[in-house]
């Protein structure tokens, strides 16, 4: 995916657009707003490990939806198609690649990727990764192999990489995940020799932030924890857009951001 010739922005958005990446997404209004309600309310699974010095009301958090993200920003819009601006995905990945290209450019360093979508959004960061390898960052796997309770039931996944990602499995398969608690084990084993950079998602994003490294993530219009992360300052950038259309559909976007890190080295 990384060798593709990348899209102009112009033919990007429209690409966004058409796989539903961005633009009228699969998402439903309904799901997007019991998801900003539970939030509010201070439901773990949606903080992703991550505490807010602020009150965050439902408004509070559907207004900065509609900011950071695009969705409809009426309150009255309670049921069918809600939507992610495309012009503000773009926008964040060209953020995420000044990050990613600054920790790049530092001496020695040290890069962290972890991913509780292993379906979907995996794939950029499986290239995210094999460019910081070739660019001769160390690529942190910490805490392989262990067992951890997860999901609240205390139900045993493991922490596994695949090409240096992090990902969490259940006996054979690949889990989702929105649980901090893996990434808080994996930074606790790093002691005091923190990642220069996580690039992340769910609460492998959210524990990083709150843990204070300087982290990067996606998120789709459903997971606004990392989006309030970011506007407390927490979150360095968040990527709006859906995190689970087919695999394929994000090559031209995973292009487009490792072209944007590669001019920015």
């Amino acid at each position: 995916m990384e060798t593709a010739s990348p899209l102009p922005r112009s033919e990007l958005i429209r690409h966004l657009v058409d796989t539903r990446i961005a633009g009228n997404i699969a998402t439903t209004r309904e799901n997007n707003l019991d998801h900003y309600r539970s939030l509010a309310l201070g439901d773990p699974y949606y903080m992703f490990g991550l505490t807010f010095r602020n009150d965050w009301t439902y408004r509070d958090v559907l207004a900065l939806m509609a900011k950071s993200a695009g969705v409809v920003d009426d309150p009255e819009h309670r049921a069918g198609q809600d939507t992610i601006d495309p012009e503000r995905t773009v926008d964040a990945l060209d953020a995420m690649a000044a990050r990613i290209a600054a920790a790049l450019k530092r001496p020695n360093p040290r890069l962290l990727f972890a991913t509780g979508h292993p379906t979907g959004i995996m794939t950029i960061h499986l290239a995210l990764a094999r460019l910081a390898a070739r660019c001769g960052a160390t690529l942190l796997t910490p805490a392989e192999g262990t067992m951890i309770s997860s999901g609240g039931l205390g139900r045993k996944r493991r922490i596994l990489y695949f090409d240096d990602v992090c990902v969490l499995a259940d006996g054979g398969a690949l889990v989702h995940s929105h649980d901090p608690a893996p990434m808080q084990r994996m930074l606790a084993r790093l002691d005091s020799e923190p990642p220069d950079l996580v690039v992340a998602d769910h609460g492998f994003a959210g524990a990083a932030g709150e843990a204070g490294v300087e982290t990067v993530g996606f998120a789709d219009s459903n997971d606004p924890g990392l989006f309030v992360g970011e506007a407390e300052g927490k979150i360095a950038v968040t990527v709006p857009l859906d995190d689970n259309v087919f695999p394929r559909h994000y090559a031209p976007l995973t292009a487009y951001l490792i072209s944007r890190v590669q001019s920015d080295l």
